[in-house]
């Protein structure tokens, strides 16, 4: 399943009409079958075959019936002259600080021809400066002969570069690549072949760390603390497509993640799907196609020699790596899954995947390209050599480092729990998860009407809630949210819902604080107890019912702004074990002269507390502890109420980071917002969209028209500081920017980028207000885009999908406004309008655009 099939056709093709391509397909050899009781990886049988083994079914998905046969990738057909470009391999290398920088590249030649072929071999680097402008970096010409039908490898003389841009992860910097162009010319025949590639300067290194035996992750010289997730693949049908996958990575991008984990029962995942990766900065962490419970760790015991055929495992591993190694954000290779491959092809893959010296690490005493090239042979000529390979995902950094099974847990958590010290005891978790409900109108849209059906919520004698979920929903692999002796039913502390809408409305706040809880427990000991943690999972290949922050029709759950809010690179937050305050640095840079403003406001509208920490420095890469809060410890708290922290410069009230949070005394809960949803909070909503042929760009402000208490603050307007790294939902981006810049290489978001080249805006601003006598806080608004008819019928999905949201599911406290930047293609033919609900606003304001 995974190796590249290439066909010499030329003989065989008639030139002067119409050529039909049969292909010849047949299932996996081993499909296997589905015992009474499901399991992971049905029967295992799968696993003797090299291919996807999620497709027996597991405790997130349901089988698919034909395991996918047939062709799955692309098939294309190329054209070239007697000279072939194969492969060729791309590396770089750095010295003095990361200032002179030399690429490498080999690349194979096949000359099919019956005579020596003499061959110009140009490599030729550029970088684009603005819109269609590129800068030519580096022009090369080699002369190469080639025998008849033989086949070459060539290494190029290193290119040079003095302090080029640097390729970034997500949250650290930009995503600099350049254009990589080889073309081979043959006398005779003019050019027989060309290849290209965009390609990031970039060096990933890792190391166990000592302080918490975890494995810790360097780019560029920086430590990153790995906040990622797990990924299976973009649809289990393997309906791939280069619009999806740039939709599903950038969903990554936004909720502020750094890295992607690629689990071994799913794919080798596609150029497309990297090309996203290194263009919005994720990291990935590639596994090769061996997992525990299908390869020797199962129920029962299966395959412990995994597939049949180890050569063939070994050729498609070969090919895998060529595919995708010049790939800036790939970022390590991982044998398996909670398994390591066979003792054979475990050897096997570290011998091949070896790093070159140069990438180890005693490096450091490698001074000069000089010393490299005259030590050691040329670094492009390795299989990859420049990426650590490691034997599986809990061994040598990860999980217990051992392969024992110490990643998860996998269900819902007390939100403070993580932030204990007993949540989990090792350095790194490559896998924890939680619930993923999604909203109510995706589940009439993938269910029939039986599976609009709420959950029976059945009271144990211990206290606890069971839920029983319809028999659609357990197909769906429905992950319940109480865990009955250990967590309260966290949808029930809302009140028991009604209906759909109201229970997945309250899901949606669960999945909020859930996956905000696991972010922020982990960040709260960054270096000093871990090095990293990916959620499992991200998202669903089907349209399953737990584990997912965004579902499978590609409309964000709750949960998505909630990891988005946790992640981001400086962050202020409440640590839910202690109450104390907290302030995490991930960047590089020092922050200083800055405040925090922490304010508490009760269901009536008062703020019973206020506070301001200022002249605080924050030291980079560093969690600081702030300040206990005093509140609900003093007298007489409210049993329900609003904690609104917010980060941000002294010098002009620009807000850094904002965390909005609803909390209850100890031993209570929410259900005191069940009556707060009469209250009518008035709003003020306006809209400017610009437009460009399909693609809207809309800017939505909101007011709450509120009265505020006391006018101490000046952070009310919400004017959100520039981020340095190139993050196309930077909160100041829409503002108009003249062309007259003379400094081209400055980074452009992708706003101010669509504003300069947008064909044209609509009608100036448009004003929505709701009206309302109430005082308050304006509770968890979200908005959504739909087709402009209002009315539809039960069960229409009038959602336009996919939407990108600078955020969603936020409140606002009174006298404050929010900027919300929202993004989306519509159909042909459809007049978008966009929606605001929220607890406070059950029937919506619609905007017609």
């Amino acid at each position: 399943m995974f190796r590249r099939h290439s066909l010499e056709v030329t003989d065989i093709l008639n030139p002067d009409g119409s050529n039909l391509l049969a292909v010849l397909v047949h299932p996996p050899d081993h499909p296997g079958s589905i015992p009474p009781v499901g399991g992971q990886g049905g029967d295992h049988e799968i696993g003797k075959d090299v291919a996807t083994q999620y497709v027996e079914g597991w405790d997130w998905i349901a089988p698919v019936r034909d395991r996918n046969t047939g062709i799955w990738d692309e098939v294309s057909i190329s054209v070239t002259g007697p000279v072939k470009i194969i492969d060729p391999h791309l590396v770089s290398s750095f010295f003095d600080r990361y200032t002179r920088v030399y690429l490498h590249a080999t690349t194979e030649l096949e000359n099919r021809s019956s005579w020596v072929a003499e061959c110009s071999l140009n490599i030729q680097v550029t970088t684009e400066l603005e819109g269609s402008v590129c800068l030519m970096e580096h022009l090369k010409t080699q002369h190469v002969s080639i025998p008849p039908r033989a086949r070459i490898q060539y290494t190029f003389p290193q290119l040079f570069f003095y302090k080029p841009n640097l390729w970034w992860p997500n949250g650290m910097g930009k995503q600099s690549l350049y254009n990589v162009s080889i073309t081979v010319d043959v006398k005779g025949h003019g050019e027989s072949d060309s290849w290209g590639q965009l390609f990031g300067f970039r060096k990933i290194e890792s190391h166990i760390d000592s302080a918490t035996g975890g494995r810790l992750f360097k780019v560029n010289g920086q430590p990153i603390f790995i906040r990622g997730g797990n990924w299976i693949l973009s649809d289990c049908l393997l309906l791939l497509s280069k619009e999806r996958y740039k939709t599903d990575i950038k969903f990554h991008a936004d909720m502020n993640l750094n890295m992607i984990r690629c689990w071994g029962g799913g794919l080798a995942e596609r150029p497309e799907f990297y090309h996203y990766c290194d263009v919005y900065g994720l990291l990935v962490w590639q596994e090769f196609w061996i997992t525990g419970d299908v390869d020797g760790r199962g129920v029962p015991v299966s395959n412990p020699n995994g597939p049949l055929d180890h050569d063939l495992f070994m050729l498609c591993a070969r090919d895998t790596v060529k595919l995708l190694r010049n790939h800036p954000s790939l970022a390590l290779w991982v044998g398996g899954n909670e398994q390591v491959p066979p003792a054979d092809i475990n050897t096997s893959l570290k011998n091949d995947l070896k790093l070159h010296p140069f990438f180890e690490s005693q490096s450091e005493n490698i001074t000069s390209v000089e010393g490299l090239s005259t030590a050691y042979k040329d670094p492009s000529q390795y299989l990859d050599g420049t990426r650590v390979y490691i034997q599986g995902s809990m061994w040598d950094g990860f999980a217990n480092g051992k392969g024992g099974f110490t990643d998860g847990p996998y269900e819902i958590q007390n939100p403070e729990d993580p932030f204990k010290d007993n949540f989990y005891k090792y350095g790194f978790n490559p896998e924890v998860g939680s619930v993923g409900i999604p909203v109510a109108a995706t589940i009439r849209a993938t269910m029939p009407r039986e599976g609009w059906q709420i959950p029976l919520f059945k009271k144990l004698p211990n206290g606890y809630t069971e839920e029983v979920p319809n028999p659609i929903w357990q197909y769906h692999k429905y992950l319940p949210y109480s865990k009955p002796g250990k967590v309260h039913d966290q949808i029930e502390l809302y009140g028991t819902p009604e209906d759909l809408d109201d229970f997945c409305l309250k899901a949606q706040l669960v999945n909020y604080i859930q996956y905000r809880a696991l972010l922020e427990g982990w960040t709260s000991r960054m270096w000093s107890k871990y090095t990293g943690v990916l959620i499992w999972k991200t998202q669903n290949p089907w349209t399953g019912l737990r584990g997912q922050f965004y579902d499978h029709l590609l409309d964000q759950t709750a949960g998505f702004f909630g990891c988005r809010c946790a992640a981001e690179p400086i962050h202020v937050q409440l640590n839910l074990a202690t109450y104390f305050i907290e302030v995490v640095n991930t960047t590089a840079e020092e922050l200083s002269n800055v405040a925090i403003e922490a304010s508490v406001w009760d269901l009536e509208g008062a703020c019973p507390y206020y506070k301001v920490f200022d002249k605080l420095s924050l030291p980079p890469k560093k969690v600081v502890s702030i300040s206990e809060m005093k509140y609900p410890k003093s007298k007489n708290p409210k049993p329900v109420f609003f904690l609104l922290l917010k980060l941000y410069h002294v010098s002009n009230y620009s807000i850094v980071s904002r965390n909005f949070y609803w909390l209850h005394v100890s031993g209570g809960d929410y259900k005191l917002l069940e009556p707060y949803r009469n209250k009518r909070i008035p709003l003020k909503i306006t809209s400017k969209t610009f437009i460009k042929g399909s693609s809207y760009e809309v800017e939505m402000k909101v007011l709450n028209k509120s009265k505020k208490p006391d006018p101490k603050t000046l952070t009310y307007k919400n004017n959100f500081a520039v981020r340095n790294d190139d993050s196309d939902f930077d909160m100041t981006s829409l503002k108009p920017i003249p062309d007259t810049r003379t400094d081209l290489k400055q980074p452009t978001g992708l706003f101010q980028r669509l504003y300069r080249q947008f064909s044209r805006e609509s009608d100036g601003l448009r004003v929505a207000e709701i009206n309302g006598s109430d005082g308050g806080v304006a509770f968890f608004l979200n908005f959504s885009v739909h087709g402009a008819k209002l009315e539809h019928e039960e069960g229409e999905d009038s959602r336009i999908l996919p939407v990108h949201y600078s955020d969603n599911y936020f409140s606002l406290v009174p006298g404050e406004e929010m900027s919300i930047k929202i993004s989306f293609k519509v159909p042909p033919g459809v007049s978008p309008r966009v929606t605001l609900r929220g607890w406070n606003y059950h029937h919506g304001v619609h905007t017609v655009l």
